[in-house]
């Protein structure tokens, strides 16, 4: 749970120290901290219906940026991405790799170091030609062939609908798990079978947007933000795009 802001603490302490005292005897009513106050309503929900708002929210808006890690297939990716609906661009991490991807409509770029393109061959049993083709790459945004099986695997971390519609689900029973706080924003906190199927926690102010997801089984925690500020998306000089046409050669 993140720490409650000074502000918050002192005008809780106000709050606590005004309700102390006694008028004509009896103890002033209605003093309780509202944590739902001016909020958004949908801390007073059901968690179904909390998560229904949240995923439309999600859907309904153009722009966002991930950043956290994911698990799968038993590997950690560390993400930073921004997304819209007609691209993406940001990094990825994977065994100290780090990568740049961008997409823009149909068309996506990955840019690395040489280092990542010897791994790259030497992991894909590419001879020492095709090894030392990685110091051309080096540094470059290289297209990624439709065709070509890293295709589908990177395109995945460009795509907002595929990446929100794969990490907004809660697995197991839903329930609210009480109000927190995420980058000084209050938030109502939703969980899937007690936590393990998964946390999210569900901003309480203007837009109920996701900010903060736990996946189930430790698979990974992210952060949201920058929700519905759009970015430019430029695509690269010719100078710095190297084409290699149907497939790279270390796939």
């Amino acid at each position: 749970m993140t720490a409650i802001p000074q502000g918050r603490t002192r005008r809780a302490a106000l709050v606590s120290a005004v309700c102390a005292l006694v008028v004509s005897g009896t103890a002033l009513t209605g003093c309780s901290e509202d944590p739902d106050e001016g909020a958004n309503g949908v801390g007073k929900l059901p968690a179904a219906e909390i998560q229904r708002k949240t995923r439309a929210a999600a859907d309904a808006t153009d722009a966002v940026r991930l950043s956290g890690n994911v698990v799968t297939s038993g590997r950690t990716y560390e993400l930073d991405m921004r997304l819209k609906s007609d691209g993406a661009t940001g990094s990825v991490t994977v065994r100290g790799a780090t990568f740049q991807l961008l997409r823009i409509g149909e068309q996506l770029y990955l840019k690395a170091d040489a280092g990542f393109w010897s791994d790259a061959g030497a992991q894909g049993g590419a001879d020492k030609t095709d090894t030392a083709a990685a110091d051309k790459l080096n540094g470059k945004f290289v297209k990624v062939p439709q065709g070509d099986p890293s295709y589908k695997k990177f395109s995945g971390f460009t795509d907002k609908d595929v990446l929100l519609d794969g990490l907004l689900t809660l697995h197991g029973t839903l329930a609210t798990d009480g109000h927190h706080e995420q980058a000084g924003t209050r938030t109502i906190r939703i969980t899937g079978d007690s936590g393990s199927g998964g946390t999210l926690d569900v901003s309480l102010e203007g837009t109920p947007y996701p900010l903060r997801l736990t996946r189930a089984g430790g698979a990974g925690t992210l952060t949201f933000s920058s929700w519905g500020k759009d970015f430019t998306l430029e695509k690269p000089a010719k100078d710095e795009t190297v084409d290699y046409g149907r497939q790279l050669p270390t796939s």
